[in-house]
C-alpha cells in the first residue's frame, strides 16, 4: 500500500477489515468511507499505534476516505499540551503530511463535543435510561462483579435530572455521584451491568480549562463522538470487543438517526523484547532508566525515529505483520528486517572505526595521500562512488587484531594478511606496546602493487577489514544501541524492570571517513561492517554524533538458539 506523498511501493495489503469494508461499499451501505485514530494524550504514541495509525488512514486512503486524529482527552488529570504535540508530530512523520490534508494540520479532541456529550447523557436520563449514584467507587465495582442492584436504580427521572445538573454545577465533590447507565445487572457481559457514563473531577482541563467538572467516561465518549464525526468504521483493538454491546446499546438507546458507526476489534500489536503498556513505559521514563519518552532504546514511535528507523521502513513492518482477530507474539526480528532490507537497499556506505588502533605502513612514503575510489552502494549503480584518502598512518578497529588468534581467524595478526577495503593488502611486522602490555600500534607493510582494480587486486585474501586515514579522520560519538530488555516477554513474570539489558547503549569516541563531516539527518549509512547508523538530533558542529539504528546481521538469534 502506499499512502499519499509516500514514495515506497508497499503492496495494499489484504484482511477480514479491509474485506467487510469493500463488501459494504459495494453494496452501496456507505458514501465515504471515514475512520479514526483517537489516541489518549497521556504519553508518547508506541510501535503498537504505529499498527493503529497505518490501519486506519490505510483503510481511508484506500477507499478514497478520510480519517480523523481525535484526542481522547476524557481524563484531565493525566493529560498535557505536551503528549498533544508529539501526537501530532508523529502521525504527520508517519504518514507523510496525510494529516495535514485531511484536518488542515489540526487534531479534534473529544472535549469539542463536551456540550453535545452532557445534552445526549440528560436525553438518556428523560428516557429512563439513567441514573444518579451515590455509592463510592469501590462499592460500585463490587456490586457490579456480583450483580447487584444500586439502591439509587429506582431514582424517578425529575429527581435524577436535578441531580445530574447539580453534578454539572460543580456541588457535590470528587467521587460524591455518577451517572450510570441503567441496563442489566445480571447480565453476561459486566460491561452492561449499569456502567458509569460520568464522574465528578474537579480539575483543570487542558482544552477546556475549568469549564467542566463532570467528564465522560471512555465508551460514552467515544461512542458518541463516533457517531458526531460520521465515523463508519470505528476500528478498536480486541480489548474492546467486550464494550462492543454497551457501544451499540448507546447508539440505539438514544435512538439516533442513521447512519451509525460500526466497530471492528483486531488483535493489538505485541512485540518480543519490549513492554507496550503506557502505565509501564511511564515508568522507564520518570525513574530514569531512560534518557526520556524519545530515548532511541525505546519502542515509542518518537524513540524509533530518533533512532533512524524510517518512516517507509514502518509502515512496511506494520503493513506486513498483517491484522487479524487472533492475539500473536511477534518477533522482534520482523521489526528489524523491515528495516534492514530497506537500508539495505537505500543507505549509502561509509567506513568509520569504532575502537581506533594505530596502524602505521612502514613502506608506504611519509606525506603521500592517494584518493581511491569507493561504491557508495553495490545494490544501486546509481549512487556512484566517492574518493576516500589513504595515507601512512591509518586507524582500524582494534577487535579486527588478535595477537594471540583463534583457529581460522582471518583478520589481522603478527605475521598475517589482510585486504583494506577499497586499498592494498597489509601484513603485520610488529606490534608496539605500551607499559602496560597494551597494544597501541602496530607496524605493517603494504603489497603496493595489490591495491583494489590494479594488476595484483585478485589476490586471494581470506580477510577484509575496514579503515581511515588517520591524519584525515573526523571524530564523531557514536552510540552503539541494542534491545532495552534481554528476554523475549519481560512482563510476563516478575518486575519487568529486572530484565533490562545492562548493555543496551554503549558510547564510543570513533574515527570516521571526512565525507561524513557533511552528514544528513535525513541519510541512513551503513558503516561498512558495522551497522546502519542516523544522524542524532544531539549533532553539533563540532561534535558528530551517530545513533546505531540496527545491526548487519540479527545478533540475537545465536543468543535464543
Amino acid at each position: 500500500m502506499t499512502t499519499p506523498n509516500q514514495t515506497d511501493s508497499t503492496p495494499v495489503p489484504s484482511d477480514f477489515i479491509r474485506d467487510i469494508v469493500a463488501g459494504e461499499m459495494k453494496a452501496g451501505k456507505h458514501a465515504q468511507i471515514r475512520t479514526r485514530f483517537p489516541p489518549e494524550p497521556n504519553g508518547y504514541l508506541h510501535i503498537g499505534h504505529a499498527k493503529s495509525i497505518c490501519l486506519n488512514f490505510g483503510i481511508a486512503h484506500e477507499f478514497g476516505g478520510i480519517c480523523n486524529i481525535r484526542m481522547d482527552d476524557t481524563n484531565p488529570t493525566k493529560e498535557e499540551t505536551e503528549y498533544v504535540d508529539s501526537i501530532m508530530a508523529d502521525v504527520r512523520w508517519l504518514i507523510d503530511g496525510w494529516a495535514d490534508k485531511n484536518l488542515g494540520g489540526a487534531p479534534l479532541y473529544t472535549s469539542d463535543y463536551f456540550d453535545k456529550h452532557y445534552e445526549f447523557a440528560v436525553e438518556l436520563v428523560r428516557k429512563g435510561k439513567a441514573y444518579v449514584d451515590e455509592m463510592p467507587a469501590e462499592q460500585t465495582d463490587e456490586y457490579r462483579r456480583i450483580g447487584k442492584e444500586s439502591p439509587s436504580r429506582s431514582r424517578p427521572v425529575e429527581e435524577n435530572l436535578k441531580l445530574f445538573a447539580r453534578m454539572k454545577a460543580g456541588e457535590f465533590p470528587n467521587g460524591a455521584k455518577t451517572l450510570r447507565a441503567k441496563i442489566d445487572m445480571q447480565a453476561a457481559n459486566v460491561w452492561l451491568r449499569d456502567p458509569v457514563l460520568y464522574r465528578i473531577r474537579h480539575a483543570e482541563h487542558h482544552h477546556t480549562g475549568n469549564k467542566w467538572c463532570i467528564y465522560p467516561m471512555y465508551d460514552w465518549a467515544h461512542t458518541l463522538s463516533d457517531y458526531l464525526e460520521g465515523i463508519t468504521h470505528s476500528l478498536c483493538t480486541l480489548e474492546f470487543e467486550v464494550h462492543r454491546p454497551l457501544y451499540e446499546w448507546i447508539l440505539n438507546s438514544l435512538e439516533l438517526k442513521p447512519p451509525l458507526p460500526r466497530q471492528i476489534e483486531f488483535a493489538r500489536l505485541n512485540l518480543t523484547y519490549s513492554v507496550m503498556s503506557k502505565r509501564k513505559l511511564i515508568q522507564l521514563v520518570e525513574d530514569g532508566l531512560v534518557t526520556g519518552w524519545d530515548d532511541p532504546r525505546m519502542l515509542t514511535i518518537s524513540g524509533l525515529r530518533r533512532r533512524g528507523v524510517t518512516a517507509s521502513a514502518l509502515r512496511a513492518f506494520a503493513y506486513n505483520i498483517g491484522i487479524t482477530k487472533y492475539p500473536s507474539l511477534n518477533e522482534m526480528a520482523l521489526l528489524e528486517h523491515a528495516v534492514r532490507e530497506e537500508f539495505n537497499r537505500t543507505a549509502p556506505r561509509r567506513l568509520a572505526v569504532l575502537r581506533p588502533l594505530k596502524v602505521v605502513i612502514t613502506n608506504y612514503p611519509e606525506g603521500r595521500v592517494e584518493e581511491l575510489d569507493a561504491v557508495n552502494n553495490p545494490e544501486d549503480q546509481a549512487a556512484g562512488s566517492r574518493k576516500i584518502p589513504f595515507s601512512r598512518e591509518l586507524f582500524i578497529d582494534a577487535a579486527d587484531f588478535m595477537e594471540v588468534p583463534p583457529p581460522k581467524y582471518f583478520r589481522l595478526k603478527p605475521g598475517g594478511e589482510v585486504r583494506l577495503k577499497y586499498a592494498y593488502v597489509i601484513k603485520c611486522d610488529e606490534v608496539v606496546k605500551d607499559a602496560g602490555g597494551n597494544v597501541i600500534e602496530l607496524r605493517c607493510t603494504a603489497d603496493l602493487e595489490s591495491k583494489s582494480g590494479g594488476a595484483t587486486s585478485s589476490r586471494k585474501i581470506k580477510g577484509t577489514i575496514h579503515w581511515v586515514s588517520a591524519s584525515h579522520a573526523i571524530d564523531a560519538e557514536v552510540r552503539l544501541y541494542d534491545r532495552l530488555f534481554t528476554v523475549p516477554e519481560p512482563d510476563a513474570d516478575g518486575d519487568f524492570k529486572s530484565f533490562l539489558n545492562p548493555n543496551s547503549l554503549e558510547i564510543l569516541n570513533a574515527k570516521c571517513e571526512p565525507s561524513l563531516a557533511d552528514a544528513a539527518a535525513d541519510v541512513r549509512y551503513q558503516f561498512e561492517r558495522l551497522g546502519y547508523f542516523a544522524f542524532d538530533l544531539d549533532s553539533k558542529p563540532k561534535k558528530l554524533v551517530f545513533n546505531r539504528t540496527i545491526t548487519l546481521k540479527d545478533t540475537w538469534a545465536k543468543k535464543s538458539g
